[in-house]
């Protein structure tokens, strides 16, 4: 029985979560509402308030799985790819306290965990898995791959991104559009009640299997600079319909590939993952694409979708049964950022003194 901590700092969401082996234990997440004025996270506003949700999102993790930091086998953190400062805050709190019960330190790459959240296990409830190998279309703010998942820790990416990713076009369109941050929910939202054919956009033409979405972009910021010169409330009177077509457009683009993929590859099981898979549209789009190709479809459950610690202990979990260790030298956990490298240290010194007090 491998009980497992993970911790999650990587954006704007401070989580924590319990596993025992596969099974969740429990899954806390401390949402940060202050972005949503800006439009976008900030970083230093988010570093600063995972310093201050660290602590109780993982005390209430304890206590929700009802366990103790003495009943852990190791601890999973988020190493990258994610913002520099809240990062910080995750590692160096991961660093204290598994120094300060004496169990291994595991790094988990943020992606890697999006794509074995698919491999969680909850108490009392059936759940399919993906055979192995299968192939995972990974979107969300900041990426979007194709991935062949030959193994739980063997991954070869045969698409990506040559620019932006899908869910940085989602809210850089929802922006345009006055829409509040983040505005991938916004939009798949009012998409429900608009026309996906009322307007349409060009579609970036990309080599192999990679994806792009800047010209996207540019060319639906252009449409409706001309059409507002035109009608000065025309967001307005076409808001679902524009939603409804920008989101059909983007999933366009994303199956394609995806379908491609396929074919190439000739792997049947097909899943999706990351802050972009809890789209509505694209959900409904896998499974009709699944119907017509022959494909075993895998959809997170939604609550596994955004950022989360959950999928960063299942990961940690099987780089644990390989002994897939992190160090506990500064130098190590310096990677984040040479420059941070002694705030690292620091950071982890204090903690340990934090942590004392705070959760004996």
């Amino acid at each position: 029985m491998i009980k497992i901590l993970g911790i999650e700092s990587s954006c704007d969401d401070t989580s924590a979560a319990v596993i025992c082996d596969r099974v969740l234990l429990s899954n806390v997440i401390a949402s940060q509402k202050v972005h949503e004025k800006y439009g976008g996270v900030i970083p230093e506003l988010a570093s600063r308030m995972h310093q201050q949700n660290i602590i109780p999102v993982v005390d209430t993790a304890f206590k929700e799985a009802n366990v103790t930091k003495n009943d852990l086998d190791a601890i999973a953190y988020t190493g990258g790819p994610g913002l520099m400062g809240s990062l910080l805050v995750g590692v160096s709190f991961a660093r204290g306290l598994a120094a300060s019960i004496g169990v291994p330190l595991i790094e988990v790459n943020h992606l890697q965990g999006h794509v074995l959240s698919l491999f969680l296990e909850e108490e009392g409830k059936e759940k399919a898995f993906p055979s192995l190998p299968f192939l995972c279309l990974l979107v969300s703010g900041g990426h979007t791959q194709i991935i062949v998942v030959k193994d739980y820790l063997d991954f070869e990416i045969t698409g990506s991104t040559i620019d932006d990713a899908a869910g940085e076009a989602f809210d850089k369109c929802a922006k345009v559009m006055g829409l509040p941050y983040p505005g991938g929910p916004v939009i798949d939202a009012l998409a429900k009640t608009g026309n996906p054919d009322a307007f349409s956009f060009a579609k970036p033409k990309v080599a192999d299997l990679n994806y792009s979405f800047s010209g996207l972009k540019t060319s639906f910021l252009y449409f409706l600079q001309k059409k507002v010169a035109e009608n000065p409330a025309f967001i307005e009177e076409n808001k679902a319909d524009l939603c409804a077509s920008i989101q059909k457009t983007i999933i366009d683009v994303l199956m394609d590939k995806l379908i491609k993929a396929a074919a190439k590859t000739g792997i049947n099981d097909v899943a999706i993952a990351g802050g972009v898979s809890a789209n509505s549209g694209l959900i409904e789009r896998l499974q009709q694409n699944g119907n017509k190709y022959g494909w075993n479809v895998f959809v997170p459950e939604r609550r596994f979708t955004t950022d989360n610690a959950a999928m960063i202990a299942i990961t940690g979990y099987f780089k644990y049964k390989k002994s897939l260790f992190s160090s506990f030298d500064a130098r190590q956990l310096a990677k984040i950022g040479s420059q941070f490298g002694i705030i690292i240290y620091l950071c982890g010194e204090i903690i340990k003194v934090i942590i004392k007090i705070n959760m004996s």
